[in-house]
């Protein structure tokens, strides 16, 4: 298991904390999480199984490992977490569509004579709405 890569960066008036980490032998896997405030905002991992039976794999992880460091704190840089991701146009293209200025539906108000939207169901509309710019 080799040591991990640990990087605080301030970007827009935040402070966000990349943190990269091996599994080791037992557990080949490379994760890298972004933290803000102390929460995980977003994460990647690379499984690494198949280069254990190298004699240098360990080279080969630690190059692995600082790419993936290196590549969290560009796609920050680059502002890829800042928005939310776009909704693809096949689901955008299934969703209901809302009468002009009706504000949305409150989450604790009961919708009487209306089935309950799933979770997957509000957080699509929310997304649409933040497309659409109302927040």
């Amino acid at each position: 298991m080799l040591s991990g890569i640990n990087t605080d960066i301030q970007f827009k008036g935040a402070v966000y904390h990349v943190q990269t980490e091996d599994g080791g032998a037992d557990n080949p896997i490379i994760t890298t999480l972004l933290f803000k405030g102390g929460a995980i905002f977003s994460s990647k991992k690379t499984n690494y199984a198949e280069i254990l039976q190298s004699p240098s794999y360990q080279d080969v992880v630690k190059e692995l490992m600082k790419e993936q460091h290196k590549s969290m704190v560009r796609d920050l840089a680059a502002g890829k977490f800042e928005s939310p991701p776009p909704v693809p146009k096949e689901v955008r293209k299934n969703l209901p569509v809302q009468e002009a200025k009706a504000p949305p539906p409150s989450p604790a108000a009961p919708q009487s004579g209306n089935k309950k939207k799933s979770l997957d169901d509000l957080i699509l509309d929310y997304l649409s709405e933040r497309e659409k710019g109302v927040d």
